[in-house]
């Protein structure tokens, strides 16, 4: 069994920057590929960014590229998202998962945390 634990999150205003974390138990995170979700009020959860297991892939939702870095500590069984120039409509509750990628940018979803509470004030 695989939990994944967010934190980080918390109330910034626009322009400021976040950093969630993502730490994962179990011995399958290293050879799992790792993503982002995001859900905000009255939404569809959505793929943020996604990081293949050796990190030699990433993808990112092209309302957050070029400001939002997905990154992987294998040793520390510990992912990550850097979240900057954030901006209203960032605001959503963030989860990280876990999967299976046989063919990227294809992921089995199969592991899912909690997730942490993210808003952006104008």
């Amino acid at each position: 069994q695989v939990q994944l634990v967010e934190s980080g999150g918390g109330l910034v205003q626009a322009g400021d920057s976040l950093r969630l974390s993502c730490a994962a138990s179990g011995r399958t995170f290293t050879s799992s590929t790792m993503g982002w979700f995001r859900q905000a009020p009255g939404k569809g959860r959505e793929l943020v960014a996604a990081i293949s297991r050796s990190a030699t892939y990433t993808r990112y939702a092209d309302s957050v590229k070029g400001r939002f870095t997905i990154s992987r500590d294998n040793a520390k069984n510990t992912g990550y998202l850097q979240m900057n120039s954030l901006k209203p409509e960032d605001t959503a509750v963030y989860s990280c998962s876990t999967g299976l990628s046989g063919n990227w940018p294809l992921v089995s979803w199969a592991y899912w945390g909690q997730g942490t509470q993210v808003t952006v004030s104008s």
